[in-house]
């Protein structure tokens, strides 16, 4: 079997190639194929992936790196879609052209996550051609290019027959803190219920071997001032302060420049909703003024990223092809490969697993509408999600979702008839934006901003 990797370039490759090669002989993974259309940092990944593969793991999976379609895709059963159109230059400008004009900077959400939507939609259509062109025939593209909810709308608008599951690990992620501030060993054993868009969500249930976490998990949370577990607060001098490298001090990621404030707006939230567990991307929607106030125009996340966890990557790799030597704390494994990996898994062998994915709502959300793409959990088998369906939607919550899914609607109609009027809608709709003045700022400098990258719009 052959799973191709688009993106091959990632940060995160060498971290999911490692998650697919532990499962090997479940998966029955004969081949894995790395497709970008950066070759030099493509090709610099590859080393790291090889020497994963070949010396650390020791295992006979045939590796590939190419930057050409068909033979990225010539008879794939799994495409892993990873894509960063624009990389972190452009993940920079998402931030910090909001912030010049005082809205939220953010990757994923607000104005910058719906400019990085704007890069991905045709990019990632593109892969679905490719993959019914190449593919075997019964393929599965597993998405996590982000925005994935404005990824999502886009490929049920124009190719909606695909056989693509979008998915995203940040609740994973948030279940994995729960699991260490709960001190449960086991996450595994960890059942939960969740509604919402992607990246605007809420747990509503949190079990442990059948018992109910969410009254212990609310008292943590009230005590501590911050979703964190304890081992991650001892530095108490080090929260919140921006990671550098040289100096010694990156410390827990999470712990960490803008992290630390998304960990803390857990707390904040819910001092006045406390039923439910929101999604920590719920802070920027929620709390936008906050946000803006404690960022910093000039050094954001992307500049962080890029500081840390891209440049320790390639200066690793330089440093193994130089010495031989190598650092195993340069590739990033764990939640997010493993989550691709399983799903996989599930796919491949009709597991009926539960996994957490966006897919069309279709009355799983009795009160959003049909067409919806909604987050919600699913048992996954050999013919896709079997989604779980939930209760009606308190209204607060609808209210928000509502508005930010039309948001990602007009964007998408906008984007696809390259409408100006439209895309301006949906900034203006944004909960992150506070006027239709400031919406069409700052898409004014975005257009100038993503030109090559966006449609035209008139």
């Amino acid at each position: 079997m052959i799973i191709t990797i688009v993106g091959g370039g990632s940060t995160f490759t060498a971290g999911i190639v490692k998650s697919i090669a532990l499962r090997r002989e479940e998966l029955e993974v004969t081949e894995i194929r790395l497709f970008d259309i950066d070759k030099e940092r493509q090709d610099k990944v590859a080393v790291l992936v090889d020497w994963i593969l070949h010396e650390d793991l020791k295992c006979d999976i045939k590796l590939v790196a190419t930057t050409d379609e068909e033979t990225a895709y010539k008879d794939a059963s799994f495409v892993f879609a990873q894509m960063r159109v624009g990389k972190y230059a452009m993940r920079e400008q998402d931030e910090k052209i909001p912030l010049r004009h005082g809205c939220v900077g953010q990757e994923t959400c607000g104005c910058g996550g719906m400019a990085y939507g704007m890069r991905t939609i045709f990019p990632m259509v593109k892969v679905i051609d490719d993959a019914e062109k190449y593919a075997k025939p019964d393929y599965w593209i597993l998405n996590y290019s982000n925005p994935a909810s404005i990824v999502a709308e886009a490929c049920r608008v124009l190719r909606p027959n695909a056989r693509i599951i979008n998915i995203c690990d940040m609740p994973i992620a948030i279940i994995d803190v729960v699991a260490a501030a709960m001190n449960i060993k086991d996450k595994k054993q960890i059942v939960y219920d969740y509604f919402g868009l992607n990246h605007f969500g809420w747990f509503t249930s949190i079990q442990y071997q059948g018992k109910d976490m969410m009254p212990a998990l609310r008292q943590y949370i009230k005590e501590h001032q911050i979703l964190l577990p304890d081992a991650y607060l001892k530095d108490k001098a080090a929260l919140g302060v921006a990671p550098q490298k040289e100096s010694g001090t990156e410390g827990n990621r999470h712990t960490r420049g803008s992290w630390y404030y998304v960990w803390k707006g857990e707390y904040e939230i819910m001092e006045n909703f406390p039923e439910m567990l929101p999604n920590t991307y719920l802070n920027y929607y929620l709390q936008q003024k906050e946000f803006v106030e404690h960022s910093d125009p000039n050094h954001t996340r992307a500049n962080e990223v890029m500081e840390t966890r891209e440049k320790n990557l390639f200066d690793g790799i330089d440093k193994y092809l130089a010495t031989g030597e190598i650092d195993e704390k340069v590739f990033y494994a764990g939640s997010h490969g493993d989550w691709i990996a399983d799903l996989a898994i599930a796919l491949k062998n009709d597991t009926k697993a539960r996994f957490l994915v966006i897919t069309e709502n279709r009355g799983c959300l009795p009160n959003m509408p049909y067409d919806a793409m909604v987050e919600v959990p699913a048992y996954i088998g050999k013919d896709g999600p079997e989604v779980i369906t939930q209760k009606p939607i308190p209204l607060f919550q609808q209210g928000l979702m509502m508005q930010q899914l039309n948001c990602e609607k007009l964007l998408v109609q906008g984007c696809i008839e390259g409408s100006y009027e439209k895309v301006l809608q949906a900034f203006t709709l944004n909960k992150t934006v506070p006027s239709m003045k400031v919406a069409k700022e700052v898409l004014d400098d975005m257009i100038v901003a993503n030109k090559g990258y966006w449609p035209e719009l008139h």
